[in-house]
């Protein structure tokens, strides 16, 4: 497994895709179509 280069993202970048889970749309269809890590993402999701 490869590792990946660190990425920052900003505070608006986090609460958007935060309000895409909230509105509906499914955790693997967002981290899929936006290339994130699952862990990033759900700790996004915990910190909302």
């Amino acid at each position: 497994m490869t590792k990946r280069e660190r990425r920052i993202y900003t505070d608006e970048f986090k609460a958007q895709m935060v309000k895409l889970y909230e509105n509906g749309k499914s955790k693997k269809d967002i981290i899929r179509e936006y290339d994130l890590t699952p862990t990033a993402f759900n700790t996004w999701i915990k910190r909302s």
